[in-house]
């Protein structure tokens, strides 16, 4: 149930209904035009494939020109964590050329700062809140977002200019953009359509180009372009031609024009946007004394896994990577588990791991390797403690080592290392 003032007209239909009212009064119905589409367009004609027909003086109220390769663009931001965790983002609906070229920022005349405001007054909160919660930019300013692409993009969609409005309304074409944009995005469910692939955010995988692009060709009809940044999925473009005006004609999907992909081949990540859930509590062998005299604690079979990092709030921070630096954007590295007498030693394909002026290192200089234990939580321990220890959280390629040792002036940054079986 939508709240009442969403449900009431705004102030702009309400003059246009006025005005519209006083004109009918004076007015012969028996001889109105009858070139009225849905009450607001000219009548057209048969509605031409815009790229796929040759532009020869068409009516471009009727015949989207010279923009008529559309994208329906969408974000994946996991850093920082920007939209619904199981969603991707909108950003955008761009008009290009059918070569792959574009023209931006076509009429300074209807350049808007205020679209929140228009929307509301023309009745659409419905249309703002959903855009609130999909449509968002990764600096937390989405009415700066929303500004930018219309005045960007949507002030060059050639069908959306006033003079194609009977008894136009103020910025009724703004509306008319946003609605579309969002009527596309939500025919393209992007993280449904991947997850049904078998591909889905995680820290461990990574996944091959043509994996993801099958995937949303079958979806789409069409092959799709797909953003990485540093090896991380961050956007697609889905690709469309238009039979007709951009407000009632019919989107068919088509070829990518213009930038090309740009991932690898393979080891795409596709990182959570979020925090993954807590470890699971899986309780290990602790040590006691049997026929063999003491039984040692470590992780069960199969003896190799990923190292995760969490914060004090129990929340995932990324991984261990093979070196033993701590990584928030990387592959978790693999490491395996040699029992030992009260313990178990771990190394990376770097060599066995240990502490080299108490931060964590692995690698085949590690002549000591450090004993560990697991308790019951998964929580990797040194010497008794499961706390460990850096100086800063990392972010994007940077990564920060971690220590055995900490406190206020050294190392002051708490967190956890869980063993996770793979």
């Amino acid at each position: 149930m939508q709240p009442l003032l969403q449900q009431l007209p705004g102030p702009q239909r309400l003059l246009q209904s006025f005005t519209g009212a006083l004109s009918l009064l004076g007015s012969d119905s028996s001889n109105s035009p009858l070139h009225q589409e849905d009450g607001k367009f000219s009548t057209c004609p048969l509605p031409e494939l815009s790229c796929k027909t040759q532009f020869d003086s068409q009516d471009t109220c009727c015949f989207n020109y010279p923009g008529g390769h559309f994208e329906q663009t969408q974000f994946w931001d996991a850093d920082p964590a920007v939209g619904p965790d199981d969603s991707w983002t909108i950003h955008g609906l761009w008009p290009d050329h059918c070569d792959g070229g574009f023209d931006q920022y076509c009429d300074n005349r209807r350049r808007y700062s205020n679209i929140s405001l228009i929307l509301v007054d023309s009745g659409r909160g419905d249309l703002l809140e959903y855009m609130q919660n999909y449509w968002k930019d990764f600096r937390g300013d989405d009415p700066n977002l929303w500004e930018h692409e219309w005045n960007k993009h949507g002030t060059c969609i050639s069908t959306l200019e006033t003079k194609c409005y009977t008894d136009y309304i103020p910025q009724e074409e703004v509306v008319d953009y946003f609605d579309k944009a969002v009527e596309l995005f939500k025919g393209l469910p992007s993280y449904e359509t991947l997850s049904e692939a078998g591909i889905v955010p995680s820290y461990d995988e990574t996944y091959n180009l043509v994996d993801i692009q099958n995937a949303l060709k079958a979806a789409h009809g069409a092959d799709v372009t797909i953003k990485c940044r540093r090896g991380s999925l961050n956007e697609i473009w889905y690709h469309f031609n238009v039979g007709g005006r951009l407000q009632t004609g019919k989107f068919e999907p088509t070829e990518p024009v213009g930038a090309a992909s740009n991932c690898p081949r393979s080891g795409i990540r596709y990182p959570p946007k979020r925090s993954a859930p807590p470890p699971p509590h899986r309780p290990r062998p602790t040590a006691t004394d049997g026929p063999g005299g003491p039984e040692p604690t470590g992780p069960a079979h199969p003896r190799q896994g990923n190292l995760r990092v969490y914060n004090t709030l129990n929340q995932q921070r990324g991984c261990l990577i093979s070196r033993g630096t701590w990584f928030t954007s990387g592959t978790c590295a693999t490491y395996r588990a040699k029992d030992v007498t009260g313990g178990f030693h771990i190394q990376s394909r770097r060599g066995p791991c240990g502490f080299v002026k108490d931060a964590f290192t692995c690698g085949y200089q590690i002549h000591n390797p450090a004993l560990f234990t697991i308790g019951d939580d998964n929580l990797l321990s040194y010497n008794g403690n499961s706390t460990f220890f850096a100086d800063k959280v990392p972010k994007g390629h940077v990564q920060s080592k971690i220590f055995a040792h900490g406190g206020v002036d050294n190392h002051a940054i708490e967190l956890n290392v869980a063993w996770f079986e793979t």
